[in-house]
């Protein structure tokens, strides 16, 4: 069996590397994957928004399987088009992936639907917007509706950087089309989680739970990242489990009763506050960096569980998990959030301890490897505890080199 894997980040070359233990797979290929998927996989020189050539190349290549990482695709009906030609894609379809393309549209169905969720408005204006400033006490968090490249949400401490955000939207344009509408909605407090579930006919199958680190800096300081560290396995009280479960079921009702048919990953963003979860936000793919620690515990064939999910046959007792904790430290380039260079050399990649995975979330390869990104690798460990996962993490890190590497020095210690 072929695969095609649209993607260039860490979440792919994890997916790749799981997919690759399969017996029935023969032949990975990533578009356009990295420095670190080529040693296993062929890359291709494909943009992974460009789906003419993406379905060009699975049709001519009789590709079995393609597995959509990022979003954008996602949302421009990558899944519609391969489907229309007969071909086998794991993703939920382009009328689905507004519950990430559309802020506005998650709020208005969780509203629907009884879902905890924050309170909110949304505005087409500015001045309107100007106006439903007074409705909240600060902070309150202003959100552009459209994807933003993940940088449309501000928290806003005071009515000037309320307005500043304001202006920036809808004034500015700083996000284009992708802030024509804004929601504006309480600021929730509590413990930030998510939680990834594969949903096959609209019904969901919660996976393990992974800890992301959003903050830059150590004790969760500085702005918010992509995500910096993660772990897994992450407990959770019987009453916590009870009400996400019913949210679950929540989704699940509201799916069929319009019409939806989600085929693929739902990402569910969370604040928990006293064991009671309210959603923040969806996502319609599989999360980054939470992917790099649960494909290492998953214990069990993934090219068969996406194609399971895919054709609707999906159990609960085909996701099987191995015991052990696994702990992800990324490393960085120096600046990034903000800006950052690119192309530095990196080395100390062959001391790396053998039961240690790599995954390469912004790097390429010309003669040597170079970073390409702000998130460049995720040393990741699969061990008993999370805490000698974590002393085998930040013990190889320690041995990778590249000019200006930055990591955090605390995951996985709370």
């Amino acid at each position: 069996m072929k695969v095609l894997i649209i993607g260039n980040g860490g979440r792919e070359h994890a997916l790749a590397w799981k997919i690759s233990e399969s017996e029935q797979v023969s032949k990975i290929y990533m578009a356009r994957g990295n420095g670190g998927t080529e040693s296993f996989a062929e890359n291709l020189d494909i943009d992974p928004t460009n789906i003419d050539e993406l379905l060009k190349f699975a049709k001519e290549n009789k590709i079995d399987l393609t597995v959509v990482g990022p979003e954008d695709p996602l949302c421009d009906g990558i899944v519609d088009a391969f489907r229309d030609n007969g071909l086998k894609i794991f993703g939920p379809n382009k009328e689905c992936a507004r519950f990430e393309k559309s802020k506005e549209f998650t709020k208005k169905f969780s509203e629907k639907y009884n879902i905890r969720t924050a309170k909110y408005k949304s505005f087409t204006n500015y001045d309107d917007a100007l106006s439903g400033l007074k409705e909240y006490d600060y902070p309150f968090v202003i959100k552009a509706d459209g994807l933003c490249l993940g940088k449309g949400v501000s928290i806003c401490e005071n009515k000037e950087e309320a307005v500043d955000a304001l202006s920036k939207i809808f004034k500015d344009r700083i996000f284009g089309d992708e802030g024509d509408t804004v929601v504006i909605e309480e600021f929730l407090t509590g413990e930030e989680a998510s939680v990834l579930c594969l949903v096959s006919n609209n019904k969901l199958f919660p996976l393990e739970r992974a800890k992301d680190h959003k903050q830059i800096f150590d004790g969760d300081k500085g702005p918010n990242t992509g995500g910096v560290g993660t772990y897994s396995p992450v407990a959770a009280s019987e009453k916590l489990e009870e009400n996400l479960n019913k949210i679950y079921r929540q989704i699940e009702d509201g799916l069929d009763a319009e019409n939806l048919k989600y085929s693929g990953i739902l990402f569910i963003g969370f604040m928990i506050e006293k064991d009671v979860p309210k959603v923040l936000e969806f996502n319609v793919r599989f999360g980054d960096p939470e992917t790099e620690v649960l494909m290492p515990r998953l214990d069990c064939d993934l090219f068969e569980i996406l194609n399971k999910t895919i054709d609707g046959t999906l159990k609960e007792e085909d996701i099987k998990w191995k015991d052990e904790a696994c702990l992800t430290v990324i490393m960085c380039s120096g600046g990034y959030p903000d800006s950052y260079e690119k192309g530095k050399v990196i080395t100390g990649l062959e001391d790396v301890d053998s039961d240690i995975i790599v995954f390469h979330n912004g790097t390429k390869k010309e003669e040597k490897l170079l970073t390409n990104g702000g998130r460049v690798l995720s040393v990741t460990s699969l061990a008993s505890t999370l805490k000698e996962a974590r002393e085998k993490a930040y013990k190889n890190v320690e041995k990778i080199k590249f000019d200006k590497a930055y990591y955090r020095k605390d995951i996985g210690t709370k």
